[in-house]
């Protein structure tokens, strides 16, 4: 019997549900392997059309050759204006080999709008707040490590020339793919007195020789010639420069951090996402997905933050949702970067957080921990061998080198070693959506609460209303607060003649702070997380009352009684 597909819709009798997924998703996608630019601008597209009221595509500027930097605005478009929203965003790909993070963002995409309406968790998410997700930063570069001969570490940068070596000529000397297969594999040649030798227990595998023992071979590193005569070979490849040392904050040249280009934000790409952040104050959570070694990486970036400032409360909450992030990722370990790994200067975390007060994680993605979930079988050719049955292994060939003579290339591809295979892209994808949802669940969540109205001496009232914070994290970072990033959270009463405004210091001895300046627009510096402010009005008229209250962070929520 014939079944027509577009009949089935939800109950489709071929599937029976798997806990947590969506048993028969309007858009097909497939999450073991990795989307070229022109599959994730399909994705996207199809996103917007199968849940137009959830997600809307768009675009952050162009890319140095002309692309599109994709977005995706995922929220419930229809109960609420996003900007009104705690926003929290997501992005993947500022370094082009690192190409996982774009799936790991698409996925939060997808996965989120399909299951909207299945998961009551996630619809009141989706209600609640809007999720701002950039799939690729660096969309040039990651069509060049796709389709162009790379390594599994090139181009690790942005598609803009440069001169790495200094010898006015830029690009003169990139990579070679002299056996014209796609990829840039090692060479080897046989040496009697080399230093490496076959691995009895794998042919694949160099091994040192030991003291006394005969060589085999000598690596001569990846394949190449020298194309510009200067006895180097691959040292002036496209884009040296590294875009996560480009952004404005903390940010120090070259001859102080490596990888810095001439001056904050010379990257096309880095001044979209700039521009998209400061458009989008309203994001109070972030993530930005790297590769690799399984970490849950937060600020500072260097010893004593410069001028940021993390205080006692905001390492509670970094330390609080990171935690639990080695719990839902396992293998994954949370890390300060400056103290467990090393300085960087002009770094998107120390962007997001310095400059707008953001509370942001960059995951590395991709830790050897899940070949065999074990922390001490971590080898990779046993890997390859036993899970991938060596479709990661480029088999060593003969080839007649112009400068070397008779060489030997192979080695692993470039889609292994940083990059996830594709049985377990998915499962990693879903643990670190998993974490980005917690972690947005815990932006503020404001509610109007205990409205009461007390009649005065004459025709004044009292009115006094709690303003409650649900979540962990406050409507300002501690940065916020010192900076004044954001202006302080306004609190309105409506409905009445405003005689005079106040803060509740002590409500049980009527501890009051009089605002003069517009009672009607109470300022509150900051709403911390898990925790209440009181106001109070004393009014003329009205037998109505709207209490209003706006956080750029925190949303727009409102109470009348």
């Amino acid at each position: 019997m014939l079944i027509s597909l577009a009949a089935m819709g939800q109950d489709d009798i071929r599937f029976f549900k798997a806990a947590g997924t969506p048993v028969n998703p309007k858009v097909k996608a497939t999450w073991n392997k990795y989307y070229t630019y022109a599959g994730i601008e399909n994705l996207c597209k199809n996103l917007e059309k199968a849940y137009p009221h959830l997600v809307k595509a768009g675009s952050a500027g162009k890319s140095y050759e002309g692309r599109d930097i994709l977005t995706l605005t995922v929220t419930n478009h229809d109960n609420q204006e996003p900007s009104h929203k705690p926003g929290y965003y997501i992005d993947g790909n500022i370094h082009s080999n690192e190409i996982q993070g774009t799936e790991m963002a698409l996925y939060a995409a997808w996965y989120m709008a399909e299951m909207y309406n299945e998961n009551e968790f996630i619809r009141e998410l989706l209600d609640d707040k809007v999720f701002y997700i950039i799939p690729t930063i660096n969309p040039d570069a990651r069509e060049n490590f796709m389709h162009e001969a790379n390594t599994g570490s090139s181009p690790r940068s942005g598609m803009a020339p440069r001169d790495d070596d200094r010898d006015g000529l830029v690009d003169e000397d990139g990579f070679d793919d002299i056996n014209n297969d796609g990829v840039i594999s090692m060479m080897r040649r046989r040496d009697p007195f080399g230093q490496y030798k076959d691995d009895p227990s794998d042919h694949r595998q160099m091994i040192r020789v030991q003291d006394g023992e005969k060589g085999e071979y000598e690596m001569l590193g990846y394949e190449g010639i020298d194309n510009d005569g200067d006895g180097q070979v691959n040292e002036d490849r496209q884009g040296f420069y590294d875009p996560n040392r480009d952004w404005g904050y903390n940010w120090e040249p070259d001859y102080a951090q490596r990888g810095a280009d001439k001056y904050p934000f010379s990257v096309p790409e880095n001044k979209a996402v700039r521009d998209f952040g400061i458009v989008h104050r309203n994001i109070a959570g972030a993530q930005s997905y790297h590769n690799s070694g399984g970490m849950i990486l937060r600020g500072p970036t260097i010893e004593g933050g410069g001028s940021e400032v993390y205080t006692r409360d905001d390492d509670r909450v970094i330390n609080a949702i990171g935690k639990l992030g080695e719990t839902i990722i396992p293998g994954y370990r949370l890390l300060t970067i400056w103290k467990d790994m090393y300085t960087v200067y002009g770094g998107e975390l120390d962007w997001w957080y310095g400059f707008l007060g953001t509370y942001i994680y960059s995951n590395e993605l991709w830790t050897s921990f899940l070949m065999f979930n074990d922390n001490e079988n971590r080898d990779r050719y046993k890997f390859d061998k036993l899970l991938l049955f060596e479709d990661a292994f480029i088999p060593w060939k003969e080839y007649d080198h112009p400068v070397y003579g008779k060489v030997e290339i192979g080695g692993f591809n470039k889609n292994y070693g940083r990059i996830h295979p594709g049985f377990l892209l998915e499962s990693d994808a879903h643990r670190n959506t998993a974490f980005c949802i917690y972690h947005a669940y815990q932006t503020p969540k404001l509610e109007v609460r205990d409205i009461e109205v007390e009649d005065l001496q004459g025709s004044l009232k009292q009115v006094t209303a709690t303003i409650a914070n649900t979540r962990m994290m406050p409507t300002h970072s501690g940065q916020n607060i010192k900076y004044k990033i954001d202006p302080p959270d306004y609190i309105f009463l409506d409905g009445a003649e405003i005689v005079a405004g106040m803060i509740v210091l002590d409500p049980d001895n009527s501890v009051c702070k009089e605002q003069l300046h517009n009672p009607q627009r109470i300022e509150v510096e900051n709403i911390p997380g898990n925790s209440k402010v009181i106001v109070r009005w004393i009014v003329k008229g009205g037998n109505k009352y709207t209490i209003r209250v706006e956080s750029v962070k925190g949303g727009h929520v409102s109470g009348t009684k």
